[in-house]
């Protein structure tokens, strides 16, 4: 048997009870002759109550501090985690991202893995014992400071552990059971997907859906690391997400599934002057400021007054970074004035057979008509299918489009074990 790399969300390890019943897990999977590596989230709700009290301290405080700070909460899980698996009369060794050889950039906050070198995690391996790495968090290349990776971080580090250890799966538990057509908190019917590709994942995990990060999908597609979505509350399958061949995408559903999005914003610059350069201005100044855009519409020129409208979509947390970097240029481009929407979603179609099926987009759209949601923007890619709509049409939106798209199971509604989705 070879390597397996284990993540446990937050959800998984929130008490005392939840440790244990993780640690018969991971002791079960080493008897059955595995080398077993775990990358562990802080315990429940423990990153947010740490973001609390660092706010009360200081209402802005420093990048460096607030990253020591938050990794404490996964050194937590990782210690407690190792005494429960000792407990079962096995060797568990826990090591910290830095300790993990977790190397990354120095932007805190939202670090990036540069490079893996875990010779201690292998070395723990090679004397039988099982290593438990805190997730989320490594060590910068340059200033050796202790870095996150930003939320669901530990996803990544998983996957990255995965492949610098040549590990045979990355098992990520969570408390649902695998990979929904929908999130099963707005759609209780929602079907489990046996298998999914790496290219419907990334999509889905772009559009909101919160089972994976972004980047966590992104490193195992790069490296080839089969991914299997578990939940640690019971033993059913889950979902595998791999490479899958196009033979066999063509025999699977049309339609991956249905994502949606909470925690973005729309910002659009009004009156732009129409000419070259203008719009390039206007990003690169939200590039320089490190801020990642989603969705942008550009209306076309009025002939009247030579002016157009440019809208995009941001993260929400980044709205006050993007209004105060594009007020600095006003004069310079000599728009109008900026408009800012936070009370908006995104609702995502997304499937790899769309390509090749017409009249995908028509029942979309009409499925959202008929529930009565008017759509703000639209954004489209080979397999996706992206609208924004007002926050309050979120739930109706996806309960609509999978319903048209004949998603509902007519088997046992999907269980949310824990609260988070994570």
């Amino acid at each position: 048997m070879g390597v397996v790399v284990q993540k446990y969300g937050g959800s998984s390890v929130a008490d005392a009870e939840g440790v244990k019943r993780v640690a018969q897990r991971i002791v079960d999977a080493k008897r059955a002759g595995h080398q077993v590596v775990v990358v562990v989230s802080a315990m429940g709700d423990t990153t947010d109550e740490l973001l609390d009290l660092a706010e009360k301290v200081s209402p802005i405080p420093s990048p460096r501090e607030l990253d020591m700070l938050l990794t404490a909460g996964e050194r937590i899980s990782m210690a407690l985690l190792a005494m429960a698996v000792g407990n079962l009369g096995h060797e568990a060794r826990s090591f910290t991202g830095s300790q993990a050889g977790v190397i990354t950039d120095g932007r805190h906050g939202r670090a990036k893995i540069i490079d893996v070198t875990p010779g201690r995690i292998e070395a723990a391996l090679g004397e039988g014992a099982i290593a438990i790495v805190a997730g989320f968090q490594g060590v910068s290349q340059d200033s050796k400071d202790i870095t996150t990776l930003g939320r669901g971080g530990s996803d990544t580090t998983a996957v990255a552990l995965a492949a610098a250890l040549r590990a045979d799966v990355c098992e990520i538990y969570t408390d649902v059971d695998g990979v929904f057509t929908a999130d099963p908190r707005i759609v209780p019917t929602a079907q489990r997907r046996d298998r999914i590709s790496y290219e419907e994942m990334l999509e889905m995990a772009a559009c909101g859906a919160k089972i994976l990060h972004l980047r966590c999908v992104e490193y195992a597609r790069r490296y080839s690391i089969p991914i299997h979505v578990r939940s640690s509350f019971s033993k059913l399958n889950g979902t595998w997400i791999s490479d899958i061949e196009e033979s066999a995408t063509m025999e699977q559903a049309i339609i991956a599934g249905v994502a949606h999005d909470r925690s973005e914003a729309k910002i659009t610059v009004v009156g732009v002057p129409d000419k070259v350069g203008e719009a390039a201005r206007i990003f690169e100044t939200l590039a320089d400021a490190q801020i990642n855009l989603d969705m942008i519409v550009q209306n076309v020129s009025a002939a009247a007054t030579n002016l157009t409208d440019i809208s995009f979509t941001l993260p929400r947390t980044d709205g006050t970074t993007a209004m105060s970097a594009l007020a600095r240029i006003k004069e310079a481009v000599g728009y109008d004035s900026l408009l800012y929407d936070d009370q908006i979603g995104k609702v995502s179609l997304i499937g790899a057979g769309m390509r090749s099926h017409p009249g995908i987009t028509a029942k979309f759209f009409s499925a959202l008509a008929s529930a009565g949601v008017n759509i703000g923007m639209i954004s489209t890619s080979e397999i996706r299918i992206s609208v924004v709509v007002d926050e309050m049409q979120v739930n109706d939106a996806v309960q609509a489009t999978h319903a048209a798209f004949d998603l509902d199971s007519d088997q046992v509604e999907a269980v949310v074990y824990g609260g988070s989705g994570r």
